[in-house]
């Protein structure tokens, strides 16, 4: 059943005031980068950053979803990195075959951690941190511990390098309709009510009758899907599998949810403020690389990641201040 109310911004803001900070950071950012650098807002460094950042941005959604119910997902880095070198080596087959081969084998890990968590009741970081080390050592087996190189004959380098309708990257087209499809599911359906109601109390929500174990499955299998379709774009666009990236991604997209206001105890979240989330963040270090070129201060990449993490600290507590206004307010109200 289909909720109306999903497209009314203002009862969207007021269900989701955590998330108002981070727009009102990225639009200045934005503002700032193009008031300051030549060419920040050409076609160029819009489409380059759009691809690259995609990637994030896919993983981040699904963590989004297993962060709302409580839980955690640390596999979706090294699970990314084995489905590029799954990618790679079907890349001959062309686009078709290799991208839903490689998502499913991400939604496959996805599964098997979800059996962990609910069949055998192993606690989401304990059995994702043993799915994360085995697909690292998977991605590393099956590819000799080297890059694989793709097939540039098949069409399959298409989604990370080209344009669609010479506009917009393929890969960020993709990531958006799975967006889309994702926000429809928490916003729109029974399923995503059940989502955010685990994050409030599972088991109130198996009191009430929910379909608990089902929703759990479902975040944890879309999870798992989105860091496969992230490593099917790391794979594209870099032209090989890469067994070695990936590292530290799962603390990229936890980082990305968390800027977007949902919160790490779950039961409250927002599709669109986590993309804004992981927008966020590849813009810092996006103008960072625009501010070394000007050649009037040079950032080291050790610098860019304190700086990284001042800006995030700085967003998530101006964030928790506006929050804990209105919260102030509806009970003086």
């Amino acid at each position: 059943m289909l909720n109306s109310d999903a497209f009314d911004l203002r009862k969207y803001i007021s269900r989701n005031p955590q998330s108002v900070a981070v727009w009102i950071a990225l639009f200045a950012l934005i503002a700032f980068g193009v008031l300051r650098y030549d060419n920040f807002g050409g076609a160029y460094n819009f489409g380059s950053f759009l691809n690259y950042n995609s990637m994030f941005i896919v993983i981040s959604l699904g963590m989004c979803l297993v962060i709302i119910t409580g839980g955690i997902d640390l596999s979706v880095g090294s699970v990314a990195a084995f489905t590029s070198v799954i990618a790679a080596y079907l890349s001959p087959y062309g686009l078709q075959v290799a991208l839903p081969l490689a998502v499913l084998a991400g939604m496959a890990f996805g599964a098997f951690n979800a059996f962990c968590i609910i069949a055998l009741r192993i606690p989401p970081f304990i059995a994702t941190l043993a799915t994360m080390l085995g697909a690292k050592g998977g991605a590393l087996v099956i590819s000799g511990a080297s890059t694989v190189a793709v097939d540039w004959g098949s069409n399959f380098t298409k989604m990370g390098m080209n344009k669609a309708f010479d506009l917009f990257p393929w890969s960020i087209v993709l990531v958006t309709i799975v967006g889309i499809a994702l926000w429809a599911v928490l916003e729109m359906t029974s399923l995503g009510r059940t989502i955010l109601a685990i994050g409030g109390g599972e088991d109130a929500s198996k009191l009430m009758g929910l379909k608990v174990n089902r929703a759990k499955a479902f975040v944890y299998i879309a999870s798992g899907g989105c860091a496969g379709l992230a490593g099917v774009i790391l794979a594209s666009g870099f032209g090989a599998g890469q067994p070695l990236e990936g590292i530290a991604w799962e603390l990229s997209a936890i980082a990305a949810v968390v800027v977007g206001g949902t919160l790490l105890t779950g039961g409250l979240g927002s599709i669109p403020a986590t993309v804004a989330g992981a927008l966020l963040l590849g813009l810092v270090f996006n103008i960072l690389n625009f501010e070394n070129g000007r050649g009037t201060i040079s950032f080291s990449a050790y610098w860019q990641m304190v700086i990284r993490g001042a800006f995030l600290f700085a967003v998530i507590l101006f964030q928790t201040r506006m929050t804990k206004g209105r919260k102030s307010k509806g009970a003086a109200a």
